[in-house]
């Protein structure tokens, strides 16, 4: 039987956290369910508090100085805090389907699969969130992938970097990952990036793990839009857009830089990074920029986001 970890980072999460927890108790491989509770202004701890007492598998944890330090650094605070032999993530409005688990129990039968992730659906909680949402995302019922994939096809496939179109990313909540493969290649969510860090986290994973798609054309989650979603907050192609998409693509340039990437890989995501290296340029300095960037590298201007410059 699958032995899982359920971590749940908290941040004012009050309205919700309670229909996350009682979504991943029902599962018998679910051995434990680890709140990091992130300093939150409302009840959340309280509600956390209550929970804990109320159910065994719940266990409650802050950060040691009690303070807010980001969804990143309360994400790896539960994997060093957890027992389970399997590590799942749920965000604290969000919640688990009853098939959740069900490609993990079949396929996690190979030791030779690191990881499953599947698709995940979406809730509008309230009006405002669902104009932000399909504003900048469209109106998709499925956050998932174009066609089943595993090994190094998922690596690509993020990155772009297949044939056929494999889709932008996968969601946490739908990803089941062995804890050894994480400490084996020291992988952990980059504290520095504010937003992204999955994305980041997705992607380092995917190179260095064997993962496989398990139900990728049906929700084994509920992602909640509301109010206070903070990816539909950023507008595409501002200052602030660009700003944190290079930190996103900075981050993996460094990896990339201490890991054998393949060459197309390396070249992709060190065009993508100086893309938006030249977003945040000004003035007569950025078309300068530019021009030399082009005149070294012509594949600039294949980059996804080779027209960010034209925006900031």
């Amino acid at each position: 039987m699958l032995d899982i970890s359920v971590i749940i980072p908290v941040y004012n999460a009050a309205e919700f956290l309670e229909k996350s927890v009682t979504s991943a108790l029902p599962f018998e491989e679910v051995k434990e369910i680890i709140l990091i509770e992130d300093k939150s202004s409302d009840s959340s701890l309280e509600i956390c508090k209550k929970l804990e007492e109320k159910y065994p598998k719940v266990k409650l944890f802050q950060h040691p100085d009690k303070e807010n330090h980001g969804a990143a650094a309360s994400r790896n605070l539960g994997i060093e805090k957890s027992c389970g032999s399997l590590i799942t993530f749920l965000d604290a409005d969000d919640y688990y389907l009853p098939n959740r688990f069900d490609a993990e129990r079949k396929l996690f039968n190979d030791p030779g699969i690191d990881g499953v992730f599947g698709a995940i659906g979406i809730e509008y909680l309230t009006e405002k969130g669902k104009r932000e949402f399909q504003s900048k995302f469209n109106d998709s019922s499925l956050t998932t992938v174009n066609y089943p994939a595993a090994g190094k096809d998922v690596f690509k496939g993020l990155l772009g970097l297949t044939p056929k179109t494999f889709g932008t990313f996968f969601h946490l909540n739908a990803l089941t990952i062995r804890k050894t493969v994480l400490d084996q290649y020291r992988l952990r969510f980059n504290e520095f990036l504010r937003v992204h860090q999955d994305s980041d986290f997705i992607i380092k994973l995917s190179y260095h793990c064997y993962l496989k798609s398990g139900i990728i054309d049906k929700a084994v989650a509920v992602r909640g839009i509301h109010d206070n979603n903070r990816i539909t907050k950023i507008v595409k192609y501002s200052p602030q857009y660009n700003q944190r998409q290079q930190l996103f693509w900075n981050s993996l340039y460094e990896w990339s830089k201490k890991t054998k990437l393949p060459p197309d890989a390396s070249r992709h995501i060190y065009l993508q990074k100086k893309s938006f290296d030249l977003s945040l340029k000004k003035g007569f300095l950025k078309n300068i920029s530019l021009l030399i960037a082009i005149l070294k590298n012509p594949y600039i201007l294949k980059t996804r986001y080779r027209f960010t410059y034209m925006h900031s």
